[in-house]
């Protein structure tokens, strides 16, 4: 049968072109306008702390608002960012309107009383929810509705950090390791340009990181061995943070009630940042109103981060999220990331804003299991010509990762390594049930 460039049926190709434009223009601009209104309300929120710091021993009976207020009007909606991939890989029913105002709200409280977390999650249950909105208003079948997610996934990336062809591969490659959804190609990759377009078209300005430039050689071996080094590195800190994280939660979860567990992280908070003296592991920290604080921007440069910086802000992180605030994890990662590609680059002698760059790409990698979609946002944030280093980070971080993630709804499409046990894992939580199951009965035999 000859190859035909042209479809069988180009009339049909036509009309679902104009179908999808119909339904990815106003889906996206929604949502591209709703992140732009985060992004400022948000930035709001943290000068009125940094310029309020006793705002910050509010932060328990915030922590108790975002418990009550999802308890009350939203259980159906406290998975987050699992719930959408849930209903991506199952049922395709979509996810109830009320999760955007939602994680919205209770996002801003967190920031505003001074919670260590993100944004990714916002800007993305945001796109889900207003997606699934959208479908469910016209009424579209569970196929088209998996596609609109994903769709509205792209949108929120790709619009709440600037990076739009990141966000599309994002959304096709968060949904299981070692396997891409390309039958949502062209969707998610119209959704995430259209997402930031509009939010750009707001005023908003994304963060500006240097753009980093090769140095030496086109191939400097020696670089090349420490960037191999510090990628493994990376992989392991990011299983770190997502073990951490769950086994946190699972500590948080032996409190009876559920509105105390915020109040005890929020206490544990507290006591950190009056025992460290520094506000530098609160909100988000790409920047610091302290010129000599730690952040993300100021670990690019020669002694902007501490050798432990990295992980008070994976600790900070960890308690805020896992005890029941929100917001999400995967700014946070590049804080880690940023401040540990430092530490590392000044202990190897090695350019501290590559590996700066490196790390802050490279263990989001490992933690999201999603090394394109890193390697794609390192050239869209600093430049394409150390894209070879990025992709080696990218890649190596995810395999030192594991079977980790701060997605437990990710299926594992292909193990990374090879599975010996006999019902193999079909998600992340499957994976961390096991593991937990096996090392429990491990301690029961040595008993």
């Amino acid at each position: 049968m000859p190859f035909r460039f042209i479809p069988r049926e180009p009339l049909a190709f036509i009309r679902l072109l104009f179908k999808w434009l119909a339904l990815l223009i106003p889906v996206s601009m929604v949502i591209g306008s709703a992140c732009a209104f985060f992004l400022w309300a948000l930035d709001d929120v943290t000068h009125f702390r940094n310029d309020h710091r006793w705002m910050l021993y509010l932060l328990p009976l915030a922590g108790m608002f975002v418990v009550a207020l999802y308890r009350w009007i939203g259980q159906s909606v406290e998975a987050g960012n699992n719930m959408i991939l849930d209903s991506i890989h199952t049922h395709g029913g979509g996810v109830p309107a009320r999760m955007a105002p939602l994680v919205l709200i209770s996002t801003l409280v967190t920031h505003a009383f001074g919670g260590s977390a993100g944004r990714e999650g916002t800007a993305v249950q945001m796109g889900g929810s207003i997606a699934s909105a959208f479908g469910s208003a016209l009424n579209v079948d569970a196929k088209t509705t998996r596609v609109l997610l994903m769709c509205g996934i792209a949108a929120g990336f790709g619009a709440v950090f600037g990076t739009p062809v990141t966000g599309a591969i994002f959304a096709m490659e968060v949904l299981a390791l070692g396997a891409m959804r390309y039958d949502a190609l062209i969707p998610c990759i119209v959704a995430s340009l259209l997402g930031d377009w509009t939010c750009t078209a707001w005023g908003i300005q994304h963060t500006h990181y240097p753009q980093l430039h090769r140095p030496g050689l086109a191939m400097d071996v020696v670089l090349m061995l420490k960037v191999l080094a510090a990628s493994v590195t990376f992989g392991w800190v990011a299983m770190l943070f997502s073990e951490g994280a769950h086994g946190a939660a699972t500590l948080f979860k032996k409190i009876k009630q559920p509105v105390l567990r915020p109040v005890v992280g929020a206490a544990i908070v507290i006591g950190l940042t009056v025992v460290l003296g520094t506000d530098d592991f609160l909100g988000l920290g790409v920047t610091s109103p302290d010129p000599k604080g730690v952040s993300i921007v100021s670990s690019f440069q020669p002694g902007g981060a501490h050798a432990w910086s990295w992980f008070w802000k994976l600790l900070f992180t960890c308690i805020t999220i896992s005890s029941g605030f929100k917001g999400g994890e995967v700014t946070p990662l590049f804080f880690i990331g940023a401040a540990l590609g430092h530490t590392i680059g000044v202990a190897l002698g090695a350019p501290i804003e590559l590996f700066a760059g490196l790390g802050f790409i490279a263990v989001f990698a490992g933690a999201a299991n999603t090394p394109l979609a890193c390697t794609m946002m390192g050239m869209e944030l600093f430049g394409h010509e150390c894209g070879v280093y990025f992709a080696l980070a990218c890649g190596v971080a995810y395999v030192f990762s594991g079977h980790s993630g701060i997605y437990l709804s990710q299926r594992i499409g292909t193990p990374k390594t090879d599975h010996t046990e006999d019902v193999p894992a079909e998600t992340l939580r499957d994976d961390l049930s096991q593991r937990r199951k096996g090392a429990k009965n491990g301690e029961e035999k040595k008993d």
